[in-house]
């Protein structure tokens, strides 16, 4: 089976991965969000209140689950983040590509309530392409993770 790095950008080191369900949805529907890209998960960390910390996993491919793979922004890419923004729930287990280009408002609404810096929103407003999100959505998924430790990332935030 195929193994990976993957990261997860909080405000805290999470070592056993949830599935929360918060009030919005998000591009692939409620999960636990990951990347395969170290800065990714450091910026998405910088939104947090508190401190930034960068979560690793060991990702290993299971091909018994569903899985949803998007190599690019397509139509049916676009399609299914639309019907997951309305809060339409989908039956796969991992799904996986490239996120949706709304996080500059989100950055700007950060910047606006003071939980943004003004450097860091400027940073975080280059981040542009490529972009990954891979998001598992039950607990089969998640058992595919496993946790090999996470760091502060320092000098991102006052």
């Amino acid at each position: 089976m195929e193994k990976s790095i993957v990261y997860h950008g909080s405000n805290v080191e999470v070592a056993v991965p949830r599935i929360l369900q918060n009030g919005f949805y998000k591009d692939f529907g409620y999960g636990f969000y990951c990347t395969n890209y170290e800065k990714q998960a450091k910026r998405w960390a910088m939104t947090k209140k508190g401190e930034s910390v960068i979560n690793r996993y060991e990702y290993e491919l299971c091909m018994d689950l569903k899985i949803l793979s998007f190599d690019n922004m397509t139509d049916e890419w676009l399609d299914f983040v639309a019907k997951c923004r309305m809060g339409i729930e989908h039956n796969y287990d991992i799904v996986e590509g490239p996120m949706a280009d709304d996080q500059i408002w989100n950055f700007v609404e950060g910047f606006i309530d003071g939980r943004i810096p003004r450097k860091a929103f400027w940073e975080l407003v280059k981040f542009k392409y490529p972009t990954h999100q891979i998001s598992f959505h039950t607990i089969s998924a998640l058992d595919t993770l496993k946790f090999i430790g996470s760091e502060v990332a320092y000098g991102q935030k006052k």
